[in-house]
């Protein structure tokens, strides 16, 4: 009889073989209190458009999430109905806590910018017209606009674990922004058309793999 097919041979070589690590645990919200809290600091910072806020707190100081998580749950925030924010504090809160945390992450996210919002709006009717406040106004847009492409830019390593490949990911981005952005189409036409190719895509790609 060979050693191969002794069975304490066997066993002693299994259990002489290097066992890998564990895989490290994601960190996350170790409460509903810390999940409204951080919620509620990453609305009040996001004057002009959240997402490069949202991307910097959940990713780069919590860490509750991976660039590629985020980039991937972020893609089903954005077609859902409603506030692209939001759909993705909803879902994360979801994930750690159930429905009570959907809860407590709607409400982190709107309490303090709803109060803030109808306290300005009481104040900004009276100064709208002056120049320095609608001159202000523009320049916000810009900073907003700088915001919104670098976390674009941050979010794009993302491209490289993607199924579709980075060809055809790369050639997906520059159609959306030529459509949306220069020749206007609308986004619902934009989502429908390549959301529908991307999907088939993709899955017909993991397919191939497995």
């Amino acid at each position: 009889m060979h050693d191969d097919d002794n069975p304490a041979v066997t066993l002693m070589s299994l259990a002489s073989a290097p066992v890998p690590p564990p895989e490290p645990r994601r960190k996350g919200p170790q409460s509903l209190w810390e999940l409204f809290t951080v919620f509620t600091w990453m609305a009040l910072q996001g004057f002009g458009g959240v997402l490069a806020v949202v991307q910097r707190i959940l990713v780069d100081d919590k860490q509750w999430m991976s660039i590629e998580e985020f980039v991937e749950q972020w893609s089903v925030a954005q077609v859902l109905p409603g506030p692209n924010v939001l759909n993705l504090c909803i879902i994360l809160g979801g994930e750690y806590f159930g429905w009570r945390g959907a809860v407590v992450a709607t409400l982190g996210i709107l309490t303090a910018p709803c109060a803030l919002v109808l306290m300005v709006a009481a104040w900004f009717s009276s100064v709208s017209d002056h120049a320095a406040v609608q001159g202000a106004l523009r320049g916000l847009a810009a900073v907003v606009a700088g915001l919104i492409m670098a976390t674009a830019l941050r979010m794009s390593p993302a491209i490289r674990i993607s199924p579709l490949g980075r060809g055809f990911a790369l050639a997906l981005v520059v159609l959306t922004f030529v459509l949306v952005g220069l020749l206007h189409v609308r986004l619902i036409w934009v989502l429908l058309a390549l959301g529908s190719v991307s999907c088939v895509w993709a899955a017909r790609e993991i397919r191939r793999r497995q």
